[in-house]
């Protein structure tokens, strides 16, 4: 096969989950900011391909032309206009980026059809999601639309994982994990779990804190309305940062300090602790709108880095097994 263009596949498939991070950034800057109703159609916005940057340029009857299509209070506001814009153009370029990724992964045909197909499928996944955002915004921001649009994101990101891991996977079969406890990916098993878990409370959180938002205009008041699940959320990541502080305590004692399972297990730690680190600020400083984007995508960077520590030990378990059977034999 031509490493050239193994390599370039896999640069692509990289940066095209860098992307979709860039998105999940950029969709919850847009809730945190209010800016999901910034462009009230779709695609286009304000009836136009570029956005307007003055009221001016709209129809002076454009609140009654909204009020009719069942938009209420559509007030042009040219930060939140831009904001959402520019969540749908990184939306646009992840669509590029991933028809890339499917049509540089055809190299796979001959030697592991699944990657192509799997690419394939990530590619329609995308245009599902393109048409899920513009239900988004013709549901009028309804908060499960909303929930359901980020969760397949996850979906697409571990995919896209998963695609790349497999395309390295005689690299990672090469890596030893003999060492790890048996019940060390029981426990990685356990902590994805718990982390979806987590996303999902925290979107229930996340719908809570919008509709306090409607009640109080002052955000330091919005603590005193959070519901029990707010709390439960809270406890919850004491328990995910022991549970994962034990994951990367045994890949330190049982594989090397250059190892990729090492590094990524640090690399999961570090994104933990700050996880919990913009909760707290979340809950002392009155919520604060910069940091609920980036709590949300530390929430799905824990997720991705958990599912490549997961990849990589099937891949490293299937090398085991087949290392061992000569001598059974």
């Amino acid at each position: 096969m031509n490493t050239q263009a193994v390599l370039r596949f896999r640069r692509i498939g990289i940066l095209t989950i860098f992307a979709v991070y860039c998105v999940i950034l950029m969709g919850g800057i847009v809730r945190a900011s209010g800016a999901g109703m910034g462009c009230p159609d779709w695609p286009t916005c304000f009836g136009r391909w570029i956005p307007p940057t003055d009221e001016s340029q709209l129809p002076a009857n454009y609140h009654e032309i909204y009020a009719e299509r069942g938009y209420d209070n559509t007030q042009f506001n040219p930060v939140k206009t831009w904001t959402e814009y520019t969540n749908r153009l990184v939306g646009v370029t992840i669509g590029f980026l991933i028809f890339l990724t499917a049509w540089s992964s055809r190299i796979y045909l001959k030697t592991d059809k699944s990657i192509f197909y799997l690419s394939l499928g990530s590619f329609f996944l995308v245009g599902f999601q393109g048409w899920l955002g513009s239900s988004v915004v013709a549901s009028n921001l309804k908060p499960v639309m909303i929930t359901l649009h980020m969760l397949l994101a996850l979906v697409i990101v571990a995919l896209l994982i998963y695609i790349i891991a497999r395309s390295q996977r005689e690299f990672l079969s090469q890596i030893d994990t003999r060492l790890l406890p048996g019940k060390f990916k029981t426990i990685l098993i356990a902590a994805m779990i718990m982390t979806l878990a987590q996303i999902a409370m925290g979107t229930q959180v996340r719908e809570a804190v919008d509709f306090i938002a409607r009640e109080h205009i002052e955000r330091q008041y919005w603590r005193d309305d959070f519901p029990v699940i707010f709390y439960i959320h809270r406890s919850f990541s004491s328990i995910i940062l022991l549970t994962n502080l034990w994951l990367v305590w045994k890949l330190y004692q049982s594989v090397g300090k250059q190892s990729l399972l090492f590094r990524t297990g640090l690399a999961l730690a570090a994104l933990v602790i700050l996880a919990i680190l913009a909760g707290i600020s979340l809950d002392r400083l009155g919520v604060p709108a910069i940091v609920q984007p980036i709590h949300l995508l530390l929430a799905n960077l824990i997720f991705g880095a958990q599912f490549f520590l997961y990849s990589c030990l099937n891949y490293a378990a299937t090398n085991q097994t087949q290392n061992v059977s000569p001598s059974v034999n």
